[in-house]
């Protein structure tokens, strides 16, 4: 199975500053992939790497030929947009076809804001209509950027539960950074764990193992461990 990224020996530098260095790590189809580190840990680097935005200062960032590519920012600059309504915004992906925006649309449980002005948009509502631009074209990979960043426990629960259901379906692999430790650790197939370096990586229960996992979360990896263990044991009999 030929890898969708190869990622080789990659660095970058700013000014003199490094924000990489010693990076490797491929990604396959059908993977979903969590992106974990502190903050200043180069996530949001590696991603702009990883879809061209920057470039390495050394190594490489190889993509599979004919790679389709998905992405969801960390942020958008919603003032840029006004007075953008949904249906316009996810045209800009390319896709003339207002029917396949509409089903997109839909599927992700939006269709409802198509004549939304992006700027009216609540959190959850604005998630929801990025992942729908993201799938558009039908893509290989798709890169999501901390896509819960701000919203409460129980959007984050839907906006989840929406990509389990997208991914199941499409079969498209999944790269995101999250900050949430309990969900990258029940349900992701592979964890990167990232300070400027991959600190260590592997399956969740290997990465919850790392000494280097617990010196960079202290507690919090505690209890996201625990809460993984405890979310498989849930219909077990207690006396």
């Amino acid at each position: 199975m030929s890898p969708l990224i190869s990622v080789k020996n990659l660095a970058v530098r700013q000014g003199k500053r490094e924000l990489l260095h010693d990076i490797n790590f491929d990604l396959v189809p059908g993977e979903a992939v969590s992106l974990i580190g502190p903050n200043g840990a180069g996530k949001t680097t590696l991603i702009r790497a990883m879809i061209g935005v920057i470039k390495p200062t050394t190594g490489s960032i190889q993509r599979r030929a004919g790679l389709r590519l998905g992405y969801t920012p960390q942020k958008l600059h919603l003032e840029q947009l006004m007075p953008m309504r949904v249906d316009r915004f996810l045209a800009l992906s390319g896709e003339k076809a207002c029917t396949k925006r509409d089903a997109m649309l839909d599927r992700c449980d939006a269709l409802r804001l198509n004549n939304t002005r992006m700027t009216d948009l609540s959190g959850g509502e604005l998630q929801r209509v990025l992942l729908a631009r993201a799938m558009i074209r039908k893509p290989d990979l798709l890169i999501l950027d901390e896509p819960t960043q701000g919203l409460d426990q129980s959007g984050e629960a839907r906006f989840y539960a929406l990509l389990n259901e997208i991914r199941a379906e499409s079969g498209v692999s999944v790269f995101m950074v999250s900050h949430d430790l309990h969900v990258v650790m029940a349900e992701s197939d592979r964890v990167i764990c990232l300070n400027t370096h991959i600190c260590c990586s592997g399956a969740p229960e290997q990465v919850s193992e790392d000494p280097s996992y617990h010196e960079l979360f202290g507690a919090r990896a505690g209890l996201a461990i625990y809460q993984h263990h405890h979310s498989h044991s849930e219909d077990c009999n207690h006396d």
